[in-house]
């Protein structure tokens, strides 16, 4: 394998991205992968590198470049605590307008990168970044074939660029994978998700996974769930297994 971290040039600045691909047989497919709300850690850059041994080159951007933020560290669960109220502001610092400004800076790096084939995109996006994973098919139908929300939040709102209303927009396969128990994506949310994707006739996938909390896939969490993680990776390869190769 290889990897690095470079920075890449974006409208407002730049981004430190983590890139890992295998170190033969490219070029590899591109999967943008879209951190949560905690930031860059180890965690997500293992998980990066999980995706890229099965062929794929990677690309983990920091989205809190414009706040001069990388990584957070632990955050303590108590709501007072200034890490967690410093989280919930580096998360409303973004949209999606703004993330999808960075994805043309990530997609421009991996143009000019020859161990990438930016032809065959896909995207990845947990827990705030889900909505993005979505909303980038929306805007490069032509590029992206496969997108991923992995208990989304902010996936149906009233906003004309809800993730609900724009997948329509795109012809990637979408897979949405849901907690049971979630206050940032409750029932009624993937209900109302389920039926817009469904009267838009949409190629999507809506998994609700039993008896599992938000954040049941990071392996750090208290709520991580081995056996739902592992489903959910395997959800993960065999979608862009089947629509990038």
């Amino acid at each position: 394998m290889i990897e690095n971290q470079v920075e890449i040039a974006t409208r407002d600045g730049a981004t430190t991205t983590f890139v890992v691909h295998p170190d033969r047989d490219g070029p590899h497919p591109v999967i943008l992968f879209f951190m949560d709300a905690p930031a860059i850690r180890e965690e997500l850059r293992d998980m990066a590198r999980r995706l890229a041994s099965s062929g794929y080159y990677v690309m983990l951007p920091n989205l809190y470049y414009r706040e001069g933020v990388m990584e957070i560290g632990p955050i303590p669960p108590d709501p007072d605590h200034p890490a967690r109220k410093q989280m919930f502001q580096l998360m409303n610092s973004l949209n999606i307008d703004l993330v999808m400004s960075d994805a043309e800076g990530l997609l421009a790096y991996a143009a000019a990168d020859a161990a990438a084939d930016d032809s065959r995109v896909g995207t990845v996006g947990y827990c705030m970044s889900g909505r993005y994973a979505a909303s980038l098919a929306a805007r490069h139908p032509e590029r992206v074939l496969a997108a991923a929300s992995i208990y989304g939040t902010h996936l149906v709102t009233e906003f004309p660029d809800s993730p609900h209303r724009t997948a329509r927009e795109g012809r990637a396969e979408y897979y949405f994978a849901c907690a049971e128990e979630d206050v940032w994506a409750p029932p009624e949310t993937i209900a109302a998700l389920s039926e817009a994707l469904q009267a838009d006739r949409v190629d999507a996938e809506v998994e609700v996974y039993p008896g599992t909390k938000h954040g049941f896939a990071f392996p750090q969490r208290p709520v991580y769930d081995k056996s739902a993680a592992e489903r959910h990776w395997e959800r993960l390869n065999s979608l862009f297994r089947r629509k990038l190769g």
